[in-house]
C-alpha cells in the first residue's frame, strides 16, 4: 500500500463531496501511485501491463489500484499480504460501495485508488453494473459465504475476478456491448481466480475460509475443518488438479477473445495468461506438495511468457472450439 493513505471509513461518516471526477488530484500523481501499487500488489500483473501502449497502461494501473484497494480494505491487510482483522467488514464494504458510486458519479472520494477508479471510468466507459458486479464478490467475504457446490463457486469467481476481467477489457478499449469479446476477458479472470484458490487453500483456510465446494470435500470425505491434516494431502491435491483443470479450459477460452485486440494488448493478454496459467499448472504437477511452499513464477519463466507470448501475438487468435460449462451469464446468475 502506498504511504499515504488514509483509512476507509465507514459509509455513515463520508460527507457530501463537490463533483470533481478525479478529486483534486493530478491525473499524472494518481497514475504514479497506481503504477507503485501493482508493483507492490502483483509483480506478475505489473510485468505484463509494461506491454500495453502507454495509454492502455495508464488505464490498467488505475483501475488496479482500486481493486487492490478494495481488496485490502475488506481482508485488513496491505498489498495483498497477510490477512488482517475480519472485524467490522460489512461496514468496510458499505464503505468500499459508497465511495465507488461517488466516483463514479464523479464526486472526489478522498482516496487515492477511488480517484483513480473515477478517472478511468469516465474516460474508458466503465459502468456501475460492472462496479457494482465486483463489490459483490466482496459482499460475499463479509457474508462469512462458503461454497456448496460448483455453481457456487463459479459465482464467486465471476464477481472477484471475472467481472475485473469484463472491466480491463473495456479499459483496452473492447466495447462494452460486445458481449462476445467480454465473455471472452470473464474466463481470463476466471482462470486466474481458479488458479489463485488452489495454491492458496492452506493460506485461506488458515484465515477462516474456505472455496472449495462442499459437496466436493464431502466427495473426497474431506472433514471441511481438517483441510490443514497431513493425511488429507494427497485428497486435497486431487481437487486442486480438478481447480488446475478448470483454469485450463476458462484460459484456453480467453485467448480466443483476443483477436478483437490490437497487438500489444494481445501480448499483454498473453503474457499474463502464460504467467498466471504457470501457477495452476505447477500446483497440480507437485501433487500433495503443493502447498510445503507458496508456488510462484520465477522472473526468468516471465521473462520466457513475454518472449513467447510475442512471437504467438503475431499469429491468429485461436478458433473457440468448445466455450467453457459456465458462461459469463450463467455464473452471474448461479
Amino acid at each position: 500500500m502506498n504511504k499515504g493513505y488514509r483509512p476507509l471509513v465507514t459509509s455513515d461518516w463520508v460527507r457530501e463531496t463537490v463533483p470533481i471526477s478525479g478529486g483534486k488530484r493530478q491525473r499524472r500523481v494518481l497514475v504514479m501511485q497506481a503504477r507503485e501499487t501493482i508493483r507492490e500488489g502483483s509483480k506478475s500483473f505489473a510485468a505484463a501491463s509494461r506491454l500495453f501502449d502507454r495509454t492502455t497502461r495508464e488505464r490498467v494501473w488505475l483501475l488496479y489500484a482500486w481493486c487492490r484497494r478494495c481488496d485490502d480494505v475488506v481482508d485488513g491487510q496491505q498489498g495483498g499480504g497477510v490477512l488482517g482483522d475480519q472485524t467490522k467488514i460489512r461496514k468496510r464494504v458499505k464503505a468500499i460501495r459508497a465511495l465507488t458510486e461517488r466516483a463514479l458519479a464523479g464526486q472526489a472520494p478522498g482516496d487515492p485508488a477511488f480517484d483513480s477508479f473515477g478517472i478511468v471510468a469516465r474516460e474508458t466507459g466503465i459502468t456501475a453494473k460492472m462496479a457494482d458486479d465486483v463489490i459483490r464478490g466482496f459482499e460475499l467475504d463479509a457474508e462469512g459465504w462458503k461454497p456448496q457446490t460448483q455453481a457456487d463457486l463459479m459465482r464467486y469467481c465471476f464477481h472477484v475476478a471475472g467481472a475485473v476481467g469484463v472491466m480491463m477489457a473495456v479499459v483496452m478499449g473492447v466495447s462494452p456491448q460486445d458481449d462476445d469479446t467480454l465473455d471472452r476477458a470473464c474466463d481470463l479472470g476466471i482462470a486466474f481466480q481458479l488458479a489463485n484458490i488452489a495454491r492458496d487453500v492452506l493460506e485461506d483456510d488458515a484465515a477462516g475460509r474456505c472455496y472449495l465446494p462442499a459437496e466436493w470435500l464431502a466427495e473426497m470425505k474431506i472433514p471441511p475443518d481438517k483441510l490443514r491434516h497431513k493425511r488429507y494431502r494427497k485428497k486435497l491435491a486431487t481437487l486442486a488438479a480438478r481447480l488446475a483443470g478448470l483454469a485450463k479450459q476458462h484460459k484456453r477460452a480467453a485467448l480466443a477473445g483476443t483477436r478483437k485486440l490490437g497487438f500489444r494488448q494481445r501480448w499483454a493478454i498473453r503474457a499474463a495468461a502464460g504467467i498466471y496459467g504457470a501457477i495452476a499448472v505447477e500446483v497440480a504437477k507437485r501433487g500433495e506438495h503443493a502447498w510445503d511452499e507458496r508456488v510462484s513464477t520465477s522472473k526468468s519463466a516471465k521473462a520466457a511468457f513475454v518472449a513467447g507470448s510475442f512471437f504467438r501475438s503475431l499469429l491468429p487468435a485461436p478458433r473457440l472450439r468448445q466455450a467453457p460449462e459456465w458462461s459469463r451469464s450463467a455464473m452471474a446468475e448461479a
